[in-house]
């Protein structure tokens, strides 16, 4: 079979490897029928990620369920299912805790799309072995279309996390969201959905604000580092001097949320953000947790991740356009397109 794999700065090439198996009863064999590039994906892309290539990349997907071994009852041949990013068992005391990214039978960022703790493959190939299957695989609910959910493994549902928590306890929070890909996107999506007074959607793109703006943000192409009263700041760009105007501009104990990969040791204000009394949290999703909620929302018509989807290319052509500047494109394989 064909594995999509990063062999240099903004080069993927189609490698042949060997057929996954079934390494137990509890495994499954997948075909990812929709799939999608991570907003860190393009860190990578860009050579800015903390992994030397070659390495299988992709960690984000809808797909079909090929095989399944004896003991998989959640899941049989042909259903369509969100693979969640990380790497998880279901079984060990955090996964039970609700901490499946901390899963203590995989070693540390057991993941897709990078060999950081195992060489367990990318999203980006023809098939794909998911262990623990039943602890892992969640079916895509009847009625969602597979591009629109092809970010269910990661983006869509931390995007969930990142807001819905937040405007749930305080229904009226204004909302600061500083973004750079999908993920802001989606949060301003969830925002408003979910009942926020206000959404200041920053961002210098002006395509992405329109979007922004479809899910009834304000837009700005930027924001001065001053305490501008938000409830909620969520920066998602990667970048430590955006992360400390999030930070600046938060109320009195409100909270920050970065979504984004610092790849680089840096300074914040902690002067400040002790004086205002904020509430930071870095850290990395455990999506299989909130993905029954976000896929609920996502299934509920109040909010629309589908209209971030910039672009619907065939797999084939993975190679060629996977290291272009494109928001949030989806491959699909033929039965991508109408399967749902």
């Amino acid at each position: 079979m064909r594995e999509l794999t990063y062999v240099a700065r903004r080069t993927v090439e189609w490698r042949e490897v060997p057929d996954p198996v079934l390494h137990s009863d509890g495994d499954a064999i997948v075909a990812p029928v929709a799939a999608t590039p991570c907003d860190v994906d393009s860190a990578i892309l860009a050579g800015r990620g903390p992994i030397p290539p070659p390495f299988a990349i992709g960690h984000e997907c809808v797909a079909r369920v090929f095989n399944v071994g004896d003991a998989v009852s959640h899941v049989t041949p042909g259903d369509l299912v969100v693979v969640p990013w990380a790497v998880s068992c279901g079984d060990c005391a955090r996964c039970r805790s609700g901490l499946p990214t901390h899963c203590t039978s995989v070693p540390p960022m057991a993941m897709f799309g990078a060999p950081i703790g195992g060489a367990w493959g990318g999203l980006f190939s023809d098939l794909v072995r998911v262990p623990w299957a039943d602890a892992m695989l969640v079916p895509l609910p009847a009625g969602l279309d597979p591009v629109a959910m092809a970010s269910a493994s990661d983006n869509w549902p931390l995007a969930w996390r990142l807001v819905a928590p937040h405007v749930k306890a305080r229904p009226e929070a204004r909302v600061l969201v500083i973004a750079g890909g999908s993920i802001g996107l989606y949060v301003c999506d969830i925002a408003r959905a979910l009942g926020a007074a206000d959404v200041l959607y920053v961002d210098p793109d002006p395509a992405h604000r329109a979007i922004a703006e479809t899910f009834g943000a304000r837009t700005a192409d930027a924001i001065e580092p001053i305490h501008h009263g938000f409830d909620l700041a969520v920066e998602a760009t990667g970048r430590v001097d955006q992360l400390a105007v999030a930070l600046r501009s938060l109320a009195p104990e409100g909270f920050c949320e970065s979504a984004g990969n610092h790849f680089r040791p840096a300074e914040l204000p902690l002067l400040e953000m002790y004086l205002t009394g904020v509430t930071m949290r870095i850290a990395r999703d455990n999506v299989r947790t909130h993905l029954p909620d976000a896929l609920d929302l996502a299934g509920s018509g109040r909010v629309d991740p589908g209209r971030v989807v910039s672009h619907v290319f065939d797999l084939e052509q993975l190679p060629d356009v996977l290291p272009e500047r494109h928001l949030k494109p989806v491959f699909v394989r033929d039965d991508g397109r109408s399967a749902g």
